[in-house]
């Protein structure tokens, strides 16, 4: 079983094509021969309640139109606390989510994020939180998380269950490995478009395979052929690409 764990839908604010793009996301994944996308559909940002809320009913539909295929987060802003907590438990409860997004809304130590942190232990489902550390201010995205910040609230909360997303999607990737070197219990996802040599041998080596979870973001070749390329034993390839996430959603027998 090859897991893909960090894809996205289309969004259907103003685009027509939602659908065909849909389609070709698993179309792509049967060409590539990745057997499950633990996608999200982010609404515009800042993300307000009425449209996060829209767009997990959406994800919802995507997912009984490609049953088994793909498997859909619940993507919610933290500043809307109450709602976020109320929409996690409903999407998670009642429609088989299997994790929570967080995009940039607010840095991942900031106290805000840590009631949906709590809840996500509760339940027992993972949070893929959005990160990179660049070298420069990124205007589009002032409170970009990175792996420090992903690592200090791992350490805060170490029966969550919080990945580090996109090793490969900009920034310094060396920087992020050993952020992440002394929270244990954090994962890191090796998606990206960034296919950098030795990106996933130091992952590896650093944080140990049984850390790290295969994903692509997107970035559909560029995810299969770094993984592909990778110097790594069959064992811990056979980890990343699908065993370590399976686990994850084992904790909440999905």
């Amino acid at each position: 079983m090859v897991i893909d764990a960090h894809a996205h839908l289309a969004a259907r604010w103003g685009n027509s094509n939602w659908e065909e793009r849909d389609r070709q996301l698993v179309d792509a994944a049967d060409r590539l021969g990745i057997d499950q996308l633990c996608c999200s559909l982010l609404s515009p940002r800042p993300g307000k309640p009425e449209e996060f809320i829209q767009g997990n009913r959406w994800a919802q539909d995507a997912a009984e139109r490609y049953p088994g295929r793909i498997l859909p987060y619940c993507y919610v802003n933290s500043g809307y606390w109450q709602v976020a907590l109320d929409e996690i438990r409903y999407c998670v409860e009642e429609l088989g989510f299997i994790g929570v997004k967080l995009y940039n809304e607010y840095f991942f130590n900031e106290p805000v994020v840590w009631p949906v942190v709590e809840l996500c232990i509760e339940l027992g489902v993972p949070i893929l939180e959005h990160a990179g550390h660049s070298h420069y201010y990124v205007e589009a995205q002032p409170r970009m998380s990175d792996g420090g910040m992903i690592a200090e609230t791992a350490n805060r909360y170490p029966e969550a269950m919080i990945i580090c997303g996109h090793i490969g999607g900009g920034g310094d990737w060396e920087w992020t490995i050993k952020a992440l070197r002394d929270a244990p219990t954090a994962y890191l996802d090796t998606s990206g478009s960034v296919v950098d040599e030795g990106m996933i041998e130091m992952a590896v080596d650093v944080l140990g395979a049984d850390r790290l979870l295969f994903a692509c973001d997107m970035s559909m070749t560029a995810g299969i052929g770094k993984m592909r390329a990778a110097r790594i034993s069959h064992e811990d390839r056979r980890k990343i690409m699908g065993e370590n996430m399976q686990r994850i959603l084992d904790r909440r027998g999905q």
